[in-house]
C-alpha cells in the first residue's frame, strides 16, 4: 500500500511515478525516489476531488480555505482535538499545497491586486506545515520526520518539478482541458 492506502499496482499510480521520477530526476535537489515517490502518491490520492478536499470543519462541511484548514489544524486555539490530528491536517495542508502551488499556480494567484504574494503565502503555509508534520519524531511518525524535513526544505524545487510534471502531462495529452478543481484560498 502507498501512503494514501492505494495499491502500487494502481495504473494512475504507475502513470505518475514514471513521469514524477523523470522530471524530478532531471534536478539534483529532487533526485530524492523517496521524496518522487511521495509526490507521485499525492497526484493519485488528489485526482478524486473529495481527497482535496478532505479536512472538514466540525460541522462536517469540506474546507477550500487554507485559513479554515490552519484553524482546525491549531490544537490550542483552533479545532484539532489531539496532536495526531493537528499532525493529519497538517500533512494535507503541505500536500494540497504542494498540489496547486505545482500543478496549477496560476490558480494559486487569486488576489489580483498581489498575485505573487497569494502564491507565496501559499507556498509559506505549505513549507511551514511540512516542517510541523517532521516535528512529530517520535513513536509511529519517527520513520517518515526525516521526509518531511526534506519536503519542507525543498518545497519550491518540489512545486517546481510538479509544473514540469503538467506540461509533460499536457504534452502528453493526459490531462483533460478542462476547469481544475475548485481555486484554494488563502485568507491570512
Amino acid at each position: 500500500m502507498s501512503q494514501n492506502g492505494m495499491t502500487q499496482e494502481n495504473p494512475l499510480r504507475t502513470l505518475f511515478e514514471e513521469i514524477v521520477f523523470g522530471c524530478y530526476s532531471q534536478t539534483p535537489e529532487l533526485n530524492d525516489a523517496e521524496i518522487a515517490s511521495y509526490v507521485a502518491g499525492i497526484l493519485t490520492d488528489f485526482a478524486e476531488t473529495e481527497h482535496l478536499y478532505r479536512i472538514r470543519d466540525q460541522r462536517g462541511r469540506p474546507l477550500h480555505d487554507v485559513s479554515e484548514m490552519l484553524v482546525a489544524s491549531d490544537p490550542v486555539y483552533g479545532e484539532a482535538y489531539s496532536f495526531p490530528r493537528e499532525r493529519e491536517v497538517r500533512k494535507h495542508i503541505g500536500d494540497f499545497s504542494l498540489f496547486f502551488a505545482g500543478m496549477f499556480p496560476m490558480y494559486a494567484q487569486w488576489d489580483r491586486r498581489s498575485p505573487h504574494e497569494s502564491l507565496q503565502a501559499l507556498q509559506r503555509a505549505g513549507k511551514e506545515s511540512y516542517y510541523i508534520v517532521s516535528q512529530f519524531n517520535i513513536f509511529e511518525f519517527e520513520q517518515e520526520a526525516p521526509l518531511f524535513a526534506r519536503l519542507a526544505e525543498t518545497f519550491d524545487a518540489c512545486a517546481h518539478g510538479l509544473t514540469q510534471v503538467r506540461k509533460e502531462l499536457d504534452r502528453r495529452k493526459i490531462l483533460p482541458h478542462s476547469t481544475p478543481p475548485a481555486k484554494p484560498k488563502l485568507l491570512m
